[in-house]
């Protein structure tokens, strides 16, 4: 049983290994546009170069031809300083191996609030407070969802239980939209709460006032999505539960007398679980990564508005490293779902054991 279990995990391991790295070089292609974003740092240091020796008062003396070589020299001399004088398809297999082991480099233009240019520490700066809103976020509808839904299946053919049919399609608009009108009621119209930011300018200087005015800040963009996601998320758990009502041994146990919170708990519940758990997890790394409008709408300071930013000043090494970690924390998600499946589901046994 034990060599089963370890030849399974390596197997899921090299996949899953295989996938990031093929993610990260095909990331890398498309960052840079196959070498392209390479040609436009080279003109822009170039232009760089030629301005600061031709307004050097020093090169005054010099004639054209002069200044010219002056200014091949210190370019070709800065090329090799950042690596750029080899051909990008030899560079890209060493910007792979330094994303795999995340020792991502430095931005081209971003920076920190610390004024670092270390892609680890601006993309660590901003990481925390997207995981503080989307896992806030996520957590909330996944509890709402999982009681809600559990509680409508009991009453099937309700009024409420029509209702939550009824309203599933709001979720059809995404959470920035509903964002745009709260923001427009609630910071605009009523002045309750703020337009954005993640804390008010001049920041509390104690701790606990600094984390209700972060408190404040988060309510907008939870609501957003909650208003967004809630109708649907009850609508999939409610369906969920109803299939696995209509099951025999649900119905045997019924026939047995067993009380209902038990069917509900181990006959409902607990057969649901695996994709509940695998939708849960899955779609809360995803939000940490894909909330790019949300936090720009709102002036969030976190991953999605990084990205953003990244992305039209097309700082390749920033993007790349968005990437990667998102890579990384998908593949540990799923190599630990393929455990809670065989905790979760006695049907499921790994590696055929």
């Amino acid at each position: 049983m034990i060599p089963k279990l370890a030849t399974y995990i390596v197997k899921r391991g090299i996949i899953l290994l295989l996938t990031v790295v093929i993610a990260a070089y095909m990331t890398i292609i498309v960052a840079n546009m196959g070498g392209y974003v390479d040609e436009i740092i080279k003109s822009d240091l170039y232009l760089s170069i030629s301005q600061n020796i031709r307004q050097n008062p020093a090169y005054k003396a010099l004639n054209e031809t002069q200044i010219r070589w002056l200014i091949n020299a210190t370019y070709t001399n800065e090329l090799k300083k950042i690596g750029f004088d080899k051909p990008f398809i030899y560079r890209s297999f060493s910007y792979l191996r330094d994303a795999l082991t995340l020792s991502l480099g430095r931005a081209l233009f971003i920076s920190s609030d610390s004024g670092s240019k270390n892609v680890r520490i601006i993309i660590l700066e901003r990481l925390p407070n997207t995981v503080l809103l989307f896992t806030t976020t996520q957590l909330l509808l996944f509890f709402i969802g999982l009681f809600a839904g559990l509680f409508l299946a009991r009453r099937y053919g309700s009024l409420l239980d029509r209702l939550s049919v009824l309203f599933a399609p709001l979720s059809s608009m995404p959470g920035w939209f509903y964002g745009i009108f709260l923001i427009l009621l609630f910071a605009s119209f009523l002045r309750l709460l703020p337009y954005g930011g993640m804390v008010d300018v001049p920041p509390p200087a104690d701790r606990f006032n600094y984390a209700l005015s972060v408190l404040k800040h988060m309510i907008l963009p939870v609501m957003s999505w909650l208003v967004a996601y809630i109708p649907i998320n009850v609508y999939v758990r409610r369906t969920f539960f109803l299939m696995f009502s209509s099951e025999d041994y649900v119905e045997l146990a019924k026939a047995k007398g067993l009380p209902e919170s038990l069917i509900q708990r181990k006959y409902i519940l607990r057969p649901t679980l695996p994709p509940i758990i695998t939708d849960f997890s899955l779609t809360l790394i995803s939000s940490w990564m894909g909330a790019i409008i949300t936090e720009t709408i709102f002036n969030w300071p976190g991953i999605g508005s990084l990205f953003y930013i990244a992305s039209m000043m097309f700082d390749s090494p920033v993007l790349v490293g968005l990437v990667v970690i998102y890579a990384y924390l998908l593949a540990l998600t799923v190599f630990a779902l393929e455990f809670i499946y065989a905790i979760l589901d006695p049907r499921i046994k790994a590696g055929g054991m």
